[in-house]
């Protein structure tokens, strides 16, 4: 399923499949920015949304084996709601 799919879905409910599409991308548009806040969110019924930051971890180039040591990033991390499946 794209998010284009998702619009067409709303677009049975709302008067128009333009008014989907920005509905659509308002809910993303605010999930992303929650996420570059470093805020959680939790979509009940759904799942969660959380960013957390890896460590500092040692490396080493494959092809020419040289140590490097690989900085801290951000990344999102994904759970399952107890109730998706029920």
């Amino acid at each position: 399923m794209t998010k284009n799919d998702i619009a067409t879905a709303l677009s049975k409910i709302l008067s128009s499949k333009k008014e989907a599409d920005a509905a659509v991308n308002k809910v993303f548009e605010e999930i992303i920015n929650a996420l570059k806040n470093s805020e959680k969110v939790v979509i009940t019924g759904f799942g969660s949304f959380n960013v957390f930051e890896t460590k500092t971890k040692n490396g080493r180039n494959p092809k020419t084996g040289e140590k490097l040591v690989i900085a801290p990033m951000k990344k999102i991390k994904f759970k399952l709601s107890k109730d998706f499946f029920d």
